[in-house]
């Protein structure tokens, strides 16, 4: 096969990961490529950047040692692909899909291109399942849908990571009218990007730990890995997803953690390339880079499978405007946000409902989905909690003495929604938990101050105020 490929003797310059060939005679855009130096392991490397009399080569692996006068580069033809299998199930691979687990390779059953292909817009099936996640911040106030993308946003030192092995091991889809404790058989497909050696231990012992190892695929990018490869990553992850879903039927939740890092890594990359950066440093094309990851969620019309995604990222300084969550907010379909203050009342999951949203619950919730007193109660949960945090603050100026006893009742009942509700732990609760445990926390107040839920809900669920107006 060597004897025939076209080989390249005209590397000139190394930059970062970057590898600058003069007159790329032969070379395509996309295109893998060899990169051997005698006396030296091979490495690989993908056309980025091409033009008449130069092409820029992104090398995948460590370039210490890399010598661009001594270089070889030889073109293979074809462009950066996965072989992926259901086989991949249980495993763990490193962020160029490569096992880390001690095993060898699985046999694929098929090449894919890890840029995929675009979802037709007018096969896109419209999300309508809830997926059961078993934390309550998110079934009953900000319900997660089969081909939803939906965001975490956290601040540094928060318990995302924690978060995500939580959501790994609950995750789970219900069978259309089923019962509590009745779901579908459904896949996780799990991406660390740029994380430290403690929390990919952390994340594999947790999988391992929970039982949910044997239907996850964990891809795994250290820190110390090249940036290239935190690039490579969630495209790795999302390609298996893909042939899981729709090739085999599965319900396939992708959670992609930290995004931070791959759009620092993508910042890295653009300025070896010595491009115009845009806001703060990052590349202008990171809205369109985002996006080609973010909009390969969704269902397809006539095939039973679903990619889902969950993608967790550290906002910068605790900036929501910051560009990495600004650019995410505007691609996905609401975002997850995570409060310091929450974490340092001890609240776990530390997940702050006011500024969260979840812009296609209305579709996965309701009577034949989860129950049909969802939507009121979640819209009084969530006016009762922030007539709270509003009385709280001012509490802060005028003091508790300045309250009357219908606004001490709110604070009373947004502490108790804080450290019950929200305040879960580690413990799993369905749908219907969640949801009878808001009509408990709402029994603090009269009915006729419950203008959100109807009174027919009101009535059967046993609510005092609402059995005597009855």
């Amino acid at each position: 096969m060597d004897l025939v490929t076209p080989r390249l003797r005209t590397a000139t310059a190394l930059e970062g990961p970057l590898l600058f060939v003069e007159r790329p005679r032969g070379a395509r855009l996309g295109e893998m490529v060899r990169l051997r130096v005698e006396g030296a392991p091979e490495r690989h490397g993908q056309v980025i950047d091409l033009a008449e009399e130069r092409a820029v080569v992104q090398v995948l692996e460590e370039t210490r040692g890399l010598a661009p006068s001594r270089a070889e580069v030889v073109l293979t033809g074809r462009v950066a692909s996965l072989g992926v299998a259901r086989a991949m199930l249980g495993r763990a691979f490193d962020g160029l899909g490569r096992p880390v687990d001690g095993l060898p390779p699985p046999i694929p059953e098929l090449r894919l291109p890890l840029a995929g292909s675009p979802m037709n817009a007018v096969r896109r099936g419209k999300p309508e399942e809830p997926i059961e996640t078993g934390i309550s911040a998110i079934d009953g106030l900000n319900t997660l849908v089969r081909g939803q993308k939906l965001p975490v946003f956290s601040c540094a030192g928060l318990p995302a990571a924690r978060l995500a092995a939580q959501i790994v091991a609950q995750a789970r889809v219900r069978r259309p009218g089923a019962a509590a404790g009745e779901g579908e058989p459904f896949a996780v497909v799990f991406a660390a990007v740029g994380a430290s050696w403690r929390e990919r231990e952390a994340f594999l012992a947790s999988f391992a730990a929970s039982g949910a190892q044997g239907r996850t695929v964990a891809f795994v990018n250290g820190a110390e890995d090249p940036p290239i490869e935190r690039l490579l990553a969630p495209r790795c992850a999302l390609t298996v997803a893909e042939h899981l879903a729709f090739a085999h039927g599965l319900h396939v939740l992708v959670v992609m953690t930290d995004m931070s890092a791959y759009c620092d890594a993508l910042r890295e990359v653009a300025l070896a390339r010595e491009e115009l950066p845009g806001r703060r440093g990052y590349p202008g094309y990171m809205y369109t880079d985002l996006a080609s990851l973010y909009e390969r969620a969704g269902r397809l019309l006539g095939r039973p499978g679903s990619v889902t995604q969950l993608p967790i990222l550290t906002m910068p300084d605790d900036d929501l405007t910051h560009p990495i969550p600004d650019l995410t907010g505007y691609i996905t379909e609401g975002q997850l946000v995570l409060s310091r203050e929450l974490d340092q009342k001890g609240v776990y999951p530390p997940i702050d409902v006011l500024p969260s949203l979840a812009r296609l619950m209305n579709q996965g919730i309701g009577e034949g989905k989860t129950r049909a007193d969802h939507r009121g109660l979640a819209d009084q949960l969530y006016a009762c909690h922030a007539r709270g945090c509003d009385v709280r603050r001012m509490a802060a100026i005028v003091g508790q003495a300045g309250l009357s006893d219908e606004e001490r009742r709110f604070v009373a009942f947004s502490d108790r929604f804080e450290q019950e509700l929200v305040g879960q732990g580690e413990v799993f609760r369905s749908f219907e938990e969640t949801l009878d445990l808001g009509w408990r926390l709402l029994a603090a107040f009269p009915a006729s101050s419950l203008s959100r839920v109807r009174r027919e809900d009101l009535a059967a669920r046993h609510h005092p105020e609402a059995q005597r107006d009855a």
